[in-house]
């Protein structure tokens, strides 16, 4: 029986301009992975500064240089409608490697931020 899965990965933006490569590893009990989104502490920044690459299973889901604003949602939009589908990606090895860029867009001072990374799918129980 498959029963609904949603994990967070946090990662810390220190400095403007750099790249944040990342590896989650999955519980092998996470089969299919059927959404995503991107959050932050600070969502002006992550929007305008932002952008990623994201790949599960070694397949891309958001190929590297992917804007932002392409998935971050704002609190006005309903929360059925805030996340990404990734068209029921299979998990197989479990490893989300996710990236994020700082781009400096000369509209917003760069400051420490969180990202996370929001992941929702189905596991076996």
């Amino acid at each position: 029986m498959m029963k609904f899965f949603s994990k967070s990965y946090d990662v810390q933006i220190n400095a403007a301009g750099q790249s944040y490569k990342n590896t989650f590893q999955l519980d092998g009990s996470v089969k299919v992975i059927n959404r995503y989104t991107i959050l932050s502490n600070r969502e002006d920044l992550a929007y305008y500064r932002g952008s990623i690459a994201l790949l599960i299973n070694k397949e891309e889901i958001a190929p590297d240089g992917y804007s932002v604003k392409k998935v971050m949602c704002w609190p006005t939009v309903a929360p059925d409608s805030r996340q990404k589908p990734t068209g029921n990606c299979p998990t197989g090895n479990g490893q989300v490697d996710f990236t994020y860029t700082d781009i400096n867009d000369g509209l917003t001072i760069f400051q420490p931020y969180t990202i996370t990374l929001s992941i929702e799918g189905e596991r076996e129980e």
